[in-house]
Formats: C-alpha cells, structure tokens, sequence
C-alpha cells in the first residue's frame, strides 16, 4: 500500500500538467512559470548536493550500524577503518 501512494504523488504532477492541457489546449506555459520551474529544480538539485556533503562520512571512516549494548540501544555510528 505505501508503494501505491508513492506512485500517486510521483505520477501527481503530471496528472496535473495534463489536465491543464486537456482543458486549454492553445495555451503555452508562459515564461514566468517555466523560469519558476526551472528555478525550482535547480533549487531541489543544490538542496540536495548540500545534504549529501553535509552527511557525508569522512573517508576512511566505517559505518557501524545500530546494535543493542546490554538495555540500551547504541546508534549507529562511524568508525575509523582497522
């Protein structure tokens, strides 16, 4: 069920663009709104080129993944490589 609605909000947008054009046919996306699109993504693209340097590990580091220490869980952490 979740895959379902992660297919709907992916196939959304485009559902959208094509009722718009379903219900105006002569019109072309005006110039403004492609430019906001554009600035758009090229936001989406950075926002996501900074998160992933910004939770990046340390080269020659290892991912140590979460693991119970006696009754109390101990996160998952980096480590250096042995």
């Amino acid at each position: 069920m979740p895959y379902l609605v992660e297919l709907l909000l992916f196939l959304a947008p485009f559902a959208a663009y094509g009722l718009w054009r379903k219900l105006n046919p002569h019109h072309e996306p005006s110039t403004v709104v492609l430019v906001l699109a554009g600035l758009g993504v090229a936001l989406m693209l950075a926002g996501a080129v900074w998160f992933g340097l910004s939770r990046s590990m340390k080269p020659g580091t290892a991912y140590v993944p979460a693991h119970l220490e006696g009754e109390h869980i101990e996160p998952g952490h980096p480590e250096p490589r042995r």
